[in-house]
């Protein structure tokens, strides 16, 4: 009886070593390339901010990365103090966190019944809320300003509150499909034997267990929120509710225009967005890994 041995020949050692080289080699471009996409996209921060601490004459007789004369800093304290900021800034942030809240909430509740309950309609409610991806935001202003003028909800918080959540739910809904059919169902069988309510699951079990997606789902909405203009500018007129978007208006004047103030506005607009995003960017990379593996 024959058999056929395979003959193998001893690497050479040189070829180890260059293979080892190449990858080493990959690896350092690949990490000067990323650092200096990291630059690009830092460099309109920097141009920012040094734009916020110049007068209208540096801003348009200077180069626009050149250092000022004087850094203006009385600038940041001109808009805050004089310019009706502080307001508006708290006026973003409560209505920010009270839309984030509730749509990451109500989205993870439907989420929820659709991936875990067994009930007619649940296709159709599903397609429902991503056809609210296709439909345009500009499309629905007239639409809305027509219901919220007849429930006497112009110029008032709510408005934008309402609108915030029925724009973001489709898009939450989508982000937290994906995580919520990775979940094992071994524990929430688990825990329906021990004679645990569906709410006990969902609140105790289950919302623990996606923590990260909600992070990325939140900081997604916080972004949104936090920089939209269109819903404030149509339907608020009153300055008690106006948010930093809508506020930075103040400092454009019919013949004259403050743009020292306007950098430092965008400036303090940003670095909340900016801190949220450097603290909850581990999570946010775990949340958009883990709902993209199904299974």
């Amino acid at each position: 009886m024959k058999t056929d041995t395979a003959i193998r020949l001893p690497a050479h050692p040189g070829t180890s070593r260059g293979s080892a080289w190449i990858r080493r080699f990959g690896y350092i471009l690949l990490y000067v390339l990323l650092s200096l996409v990291a630059l690009l996209q830092m460099l309109p921060l920097v141009w920012l901010l040094l734009f916020s601490l110049k007068n209208n004459q540096e801003v348009f007789d200077m180069a626009p990365f050149s250092l000022p004369a004087t850094p203006r800093w009385e600038n940041y304290v001109k808009v805050w103090t004089e310019g009706n900021i502080s307001l508006y800034f708290f006026n973003s942030v409560w209505m920010t966190v009270v839309s984030v809240v509730i749509t990451v909430l109500f989205a993870s509740l439907v989420t929820f019944a659709i991936t875990r309950m067994r009930w007619k309609g649940r296709s159709l409610v599903l397609g429902l809320f991503m056809v609210g991806l296709m439909i345009p935001v500009h499309s629905t202003l007239i639409p809305l300003f027509s219901l919220f003028l007849k429930l006497h909800l112009t110029d008032h918080p709510l408005s934008v509150i309402l609108s915030y959540i029925a724009f973001n739910m489709p898009i939450t809904i989508m982000i937290l499909l994906g995580f919520y059919y990775a979940l094992p169902r071994e524990v929430e069988e688990a825990a329906v034997m021990d004679g645990c309510s569906v709410h006990r699951v969902f609140f105790r079990i289950v919302l623990p267990m996606t923590a990260s997606v909600i992070s990325t789902t939140a900081i997604i909405n916080m972004i949104y929120n936090w920089n939209e203009f269109i819903f404030v500018n149509t339907f608020i007129s009153t300055d008690s509710y106006k948010t930093l978007t809508v506020g930075v208006q103040n400092f454009i004047g019919q013949y004259t225009t403050d743009w020292g103030a306007i950098g430092a506005t965008l400036m303090i607009s940003i670095m909340p967005i900016l801190i949220a995003f450097l603290i909850l960017s581990n999570r946010i990379v775990e949340g958009i890994a883990a709902g993209s593996v199904k299974g």
